[in-house]
């Protein structure tokens, strides 16, 4: 009976690693685009958005994944297609320059040790993300310097005043 309960307690020590190995996304591969605000005249607040397919050596599907951008934690939407994800970031004009944006991608394990760190004031630049994407957020346009409603009407004005001087010369 001893013997069989420590052959039974080896074998789920040799199992324990295999099953829990499971849930780790294996090199994965990664396809992106993304989005960013092209102008602020249309919109009051500059959106960022990554839309990514992550396939993994070992063919683990529909893993949850987390982003870190800038010290700021987001969950990774799941589309309706297999294995894609999208991150959106919103905030004023001010608050997001134009430049390039680090993206870290955590899965599940990754984000709870990313946690961890938040929690106890430690540097989170040490953990290792699944893989990290770089958004290149060119800046907003703010609009033409003058608008054109005012150069539509300094043009009405224009002609108008064209037409009333050559009327008054014809009458006088």
């Amino acid at each position: 009976m001893a013997a069989t309960s420590k052959v039974l307690v080896i074998i789920a020590l040799c199992l324990l690693p295999v099953l829990t190995y499971g849930d780790t996304c294996l090199a994965p591969q990664v396809k992106s685009q993304f989005y960013s605000t092209p102008e602020a005249v249309v919109s009051s607040e500059t959106v960022l958005i990554a839309e990514f397919t992550v396939n993994c050596k070992n063919n683990l599907k529909n893993i949850n994944l987390y982003a870190d951008v800038g010290g700021r934690t987001i969950p990774a939407t799941k589309t309706s297609e297999p294995n894609k994800y999208q991150i959106s970031i919103t905030d004023e004009h001010k608050k997001l320059p134009s430049g390039n944006y680090e993206i870290r991608i955590f899965d599940e394990e990754g984000f709870a040790l990313l946690r961890k760190a938040q929690r106890s004031g430690e540097s989170t630049d040490s953990l290792k993300p699944l893989f990290t994407l770089t958004l290149n957020h060119p800046g907003i346009w703010s609009g033409p310097i003058v608008q054109t409603e005012f150069v539509a009407a300094m043009s009405a004005i224009v002609v108008w005043w064209m037409a009333y001087t050559a009327r008054a010369k014809l009458l006088a």
